[in-house]
């Protein structure tokens, strides 16, 4: 498989949008800019065409994580980056974890932090903060970033309209706590919700009422299997999959499930990459097209991935 067929040198007329694109659409500034940049952006709409067009009316589920929830200009890029996806007919929905800040609160009141296989470890005082920073604080943060970004959206979590079903998950090295794992997904809520977009936190919750902290690509691979989406796509902290972490030039453009597998399989792979690439298998195994894993600290990443020739990330197909 070429590691380069998307990622060829970048075209000349294409351009990355502007750190700051909001803009009075009702405005003409005529002080800017030279005639040369206006047709540079407009062949950066004429190649986003297409895509928009194929894309009209898909499902595309984006899991929102890492380094793109840091920074208040990163923040700010993917709510506009998620608000354009809406607002040219598309239907993304929002799945978010909240690893960093989880682990900032369990310090500031001495919680033990601790992973097994780049899952949390999550005793009953851990849970309930979980349930505080996911649910209470991150998911709201989210939905009022999607409102100052121009689209109305709507905070849910697993027990919504029992949106996730979970049950303990087991690992042969450790008792993980309230880990979950997906029983169930009951994607009905999102169907009323076609006019929003929602903003879904990675929390479950069993039978009998218990929350699981649930990994967050895991309930995004799980979720785009639900909804019959044309696409998931996993914001991380790299540019992309790589066949060997410490080989920059092993980045793999296109690949294909095959390839996945194997790599999971080669344990080459670095532990927080594991739920991600399990969550990619779950996603195109159940049938969604495509799955899109992206360097969240690159502002519009989710946009040049999707709407430009090339790419930015990891395009990963059955």
């Amino acid at each position: 498989t070429s590691t380069s067929s998307r990622r060829t040198a970048e075209r000349p007329g294409v351009a990355r949008l502007p750190a700051d694109d909001r803009v009075d659409p009702m405005s003409r500034d005529r002080s800017a800019p030279p005639r040369e940049e206006v047709e540079t952006r407009v062949g950066v709409l004429l190649e986003a065409l297409p895509y928009i067009r194929a894309f009209a009316g898909a499902t595309i589920v984006i899991k929102y994580g890492g380094a793109a929830m840091t920074t208040p200009e990163l923040k700010a890029s993917f709510a506009r980056d998620v608000a354009l996806l809406k607002l040219v007919g598309m239907n993304p929905v929002v799945v978010h974890g909240g690893g960093p800040d989880i682990s900032r609160y369990s310090d500031r009141l001495g919680l033990e932090v601790r992973f097994v296989h780049g899952l949390r470890v999550t005793d009953a005082p851990t849970m309930e903060l979980v349930k505080m920073v996911l649910v209470g604080k991150i998911n709201k943060e989210i939905v009022a970033q999607l409102h100052v970004a121009g689209v109305a959206a709507v905070g849910l979590a697993g027990d919504d309209a029992r949106l996730i079903t979970a049950e303990k998950a087991s690992s042969p090295d450790a008792d993980l706590g309230f880990v979950g794992r997906v029983a169930a997904i009951d994607g009905r809520v999102l169907q009323h919700l076609r006019d929003f977009v929602p903003v879904v936190a990675s929390v479950g919750v069993d039978a009998e009422g218990q929350s699981y902290n649930i990994n967050a690509d895991t309930v995004a691979g799980r979720l785009a299997a639900a909804l019959g989406a044309r696409k998931a796509i996993f914001l991380t902290d790299v540019e992309g999959i790589y066949r060997d972490i410490a080989d920059p030039a092993s980045l793999i453009s296109e690949g294909t499930l095959a390839e996945v597998r194997e790599l999971m399989a080669s344990g080459t792979v670095a532990s927080g990459m594991i739920p991600k690439l399990a969550a990619v298998a779950d996603a195109l195994e159940a049938g969604v097209e495509a799955a899109h894993v992206v360097d969240g600290r690159v502002p519009h990443s989710v946009l040049m991935e999707l709407f430009t020739d090339t790419g930015v990330g990891t395009k990963i197909t059955a």
